[in-house]
């Protein structure tokens, strides 16, 4: 009996361990956030396992973020903004027109706009916040960044003004086929709620606040609007720095033990297979727009096909680490590989259809 009695208390006690446990993580995890120990743990690994590579990490994400700063800034103040003017309706009765039309608008807007695919998550959320369909969503998302007006001066002088209209035409046909293929798979009940539920729950509280839902553009002049303003940008901003540090470590180390050259003697130019291989090979090598236009311009010269190069520059400028991280920051598991897929079989199609237009 006593020994039933002790083996009774071991439990109860192993229990209240366990729950001690449990409790000191989730504390830790509400205190700190998931993000940031997510962050913790990447810095800590490093530390421990390359020590040498720590400060390199931490010296090319602060460039990183500066870099990309400004971009931030104008599309989180703009989220911010058309959170605190109650816009919302307004936006979407403007994309609630004939579909076919809203993705061909967004995907030529998206190539055309100056945003990338990190700097414009925060407008993304707000659309779909704002009840704008996905389909027109995806297109301008996979096409926006592919190209914008200073990439395609850059792209013009270094690798020839029929690349960079390629490059254009590009960007706006694989939003086409995002946007397309989006609203066929909606038309059979796919994708009913694109965000993650806690993106909803960021993104959504402060409507909750807003004693009404008038559209007032010069917010500045309500006090509510204004205290909304402040806490839409604080949360979105808090929100895209983290997941976009975490990204940039990560870029950090493969910058470092992936370098361009490696990129040359993995891909043969007289595969057959070296556009698939070239859309694989650009979601982890692909640095950002304006480093790869050296590193196009060195494999065109080292014998490999237009095609190739143009496949490896568009399916790296979507599936890039930051930009899939940031994608995958806000949406869904479903709609994350649903961009990886239309993100890298669009590059492939265009690879061979670049192709072909120089056969013929």
């Amino acid at each position: 009996m006593e020994q039933v009695i002790n083996c009774c208390n071991e439990q109860n006690k192993a229990q209240k361990t366990t729950n001690l446990i449990q409790q000191f993580k989730n504390k830790i995890t509400v205190t700190l956030g998931r993000t940031n120990l997510l962050i913790m743990g990447l810095f800590l690994g490093i530390g421990i396992i390359i020590p040498h590579h720590l400060l390199d990490s931490v010296e090319f994400t602060g460039k990183a973020l500066i870099s990309l700063s400004p971009f931030l800034l104008v599309s989180i103040a703009i989220a911010a903004y058309l959170k605190a003017a109650g816009a919302d309706k307004m936006i979407a009765k403007v994309f609630s027109g004939h579909p076919i039309v809203i993705i061909l608008v967004a995907s030529v807007f998206g190539a055309l706009s100056p945003f990338c695919s990190c700097g414009v998550i925060p407008l993304i959320a707000a659309l779909l916040l704002s009840g704008v369909p996905l389909s027109a969503v995806m297109a301008f998302w996979l096409s926006s960044p592919v190209m914008s007006p200073d990439m395609f001066v850059l792209t013009a002088g270094s690798l020839g003004l029929e690349f960079a209209v390629a490059k254009t035409l590009g960007a706006i046909s694989v939003g086409f086929l995002g946007g397309f293929g989006t609203m066929a798979l909606q038309h059979f009940g796919a994708f009913t709620s694109p965000l993650k539920p806690e993106r909803q729950t960021v993104c959504g509280n402060s409507n909750s606040v807003m004693q009404n839902d008038e559209t007032i553009w010069r917010f500045w002049q309500d006090r509510q609007r204004v205290a909304i303003f402040g806490q839409e940008f604080k949360n979105t901003g808090i929100f895209l720095v983290q997941w976009l540090v975490f990204a940039f470590v990560l870029e950090s180390l493969m910058v470092s033990y992936l370098p361009p050259g490696t990129i040359s003697q993995i891909l043969d130019p007289q595969s057959m297979f070296v556009i698939p291989i070239a859309a694989l090979i650009g979601v982890p090598a692909y640095l950002n727009g304006y480093a790869a236009i050296p590193l196009a311009s060195g494999l065109l010269n080292s014998g490999f096909s237009g095609g190739a190069v143009l496949t490896f520059m568009t399916a790296g400028a979507m599936t890039s680490i930051p930009a899939a991280i940031a994608v995958f920051s806000l949406v869904n598991k479903k709609v994350f590989f649903w961009y990886l897929f239309l993100a890298l079989f669009g590059s492939v199609l265009l690879g061979f259809g670049y192709q072909l237009y120089h056969f013929f």
